[in-house]
């Protein structure tokens, strides 16, 4: 399954409260702050909702040494 990693990259100050709370339970809440969720249906409509102030980035699946 293909994985998404959220980076804000811009404040929640004077943006309204919905969009705060996307951002909440995105896992975020400073600049600079990065989560990994898998890539599905909820996740990509909360990320198009504050897509002004996230930064989007398809993160390969990490190959485990047996």
């Amino acid at each position: 399954m293909q994985k998404l990693k959220v980076t804000q990259i811009r404040s929640t100050i004077n943006r309204k409260q919905k969009q705060k709370d996307t951002v909440k339970a995105l896992g975020l809440g400073k600049i600079g702050r990065s989560k990994i969720h898998d890539d599905n249906p909820v996740i990509r409509g909360m990320i198009n909702k504050v897509s002004h102030l996230v930064k989007v980035e398809e993160v390969e699946k990490q190959k485990t040494a047996s």
